[in-house]
């Protein structure tokens, strides 16, 4: 080591955070690769979420001088951290994802939601430069449980209600949708199920429509999720259907979907993390 050089350790510099769950993501559709495309999809996402200044990436070096040994901090934080990203995993109930995401997510001050949105904004533009992708269906599995309820607003004012009108507009957009909510071994989301679809009825928003919701009906993909059960509260079982019309087909409005079902759940007392799944029935 030179006298005055930085040199990268492991671990975690004083006060950075933990992360507070898993935010993983599967998209599922008809997909093309673009053949002059050979960067790999966790290469593409970490780049997207660095220059977003999404990415968590806070560290520390320790640097050596005449004086001796020095830590400095690096990076800066973000809403996740990196953990893994590719196209290369198992299929679900008998279709396989065009791509996958996971990363840890940070912990979100009060008037804040889950970062949903802009980490399926992300896989969008990734998946983008990856190739062309028609998208049939998502799933996403959210950690509600890294909301704290006691100082979330009251759901009138849930934090994802802040940017519903960013989908306002033309209503020949929306689309029917099928949305599944699963909370695993856990029987959280059937007991609350009725609870959410009033609120979401209820609630400023015209990003989601519910229509019904039943206790069946659901995609095939809800019942097998493209990860280890050890991942979350699995194996799949416990889940809600609901009916009903989005703003828009595009990731972007589902990442805003399913920050808002997480409000509202958590609201409702759920403490584990959900599995999402929506397609277009």
């Amino acid at each position: 080591m030179s006298a005055d050089s930085d040199d990268a350790r492991p671990g975690l510099a004083p006060g950075v955070r933990s992360p507070v769950g898993t935010l993983f993501a599967a998209v599922y559709g008809g997909f093309a690769s673009h053949p002059w495309q050979d960067q790999d999809a966790y290469s593409l996402f970490h780049q997207r979420s660095l220059a977003m200044r999404w990415l968590d990436d806070i560290g520390w070096v320790v640097r050596r001088s005449a004086a001796g040994y020095e830590e400095r901090p690096t990076g800066a934080a973000g809403l996740w951290g990196m953990n893994d990203a590719g196209r290369d995993r198992p299929a679900a109930a008998g279709a396989a994802p065009v791509a996958w995401f996971q990363v840890g997510a940070e912990p979100v001050p009060a008037e804040r939601p889950l970062p949903v949105q802009p980490f399926l904004r992300c896989v969008e533009e990734v998946v983008a430069r990856l190739g062309k992708l028609e998208l049939d269906a998502v799933q996403v599995l959210v950690p509600v449980q890294g909301l704290d309820v006691s100082s979330r607003p009251e759901p009138a004012l849930a934090p994802s209600l802040l940017t519903a009108g960013w989908f306002g507009g033309d209503g020949r957009a929306r689309t029917p949708v099928r949305v599944t909510l699963d909370s695993g071994r856990s029987p959280a989301v059937p007991a609350v199920a009725a609870r959410l679809r009033e609120w979401v009825g209820r609630l400023d928003q015209e990003v989601f429509a519910c229509d019904s919701h039943s206790a069946d009906d659901h995609a095939s993909l809800a019942a097998s999720p493209p990860f280890d059960d050890r991942l979350w509260y699995g194996p799949a079982g416990h889940r809600a259907t609901f009916h009903g019309t989005l703003a828009e087909w595009s990731l972007d409005a589902l990442g805003w979907l399913g920050a808002f079902l997480a409000d509202l759940s958590a609201r409702e007392g759920v403490t584990t993390p959900l599995l999402l799944t929506v397609d277009r029935p």
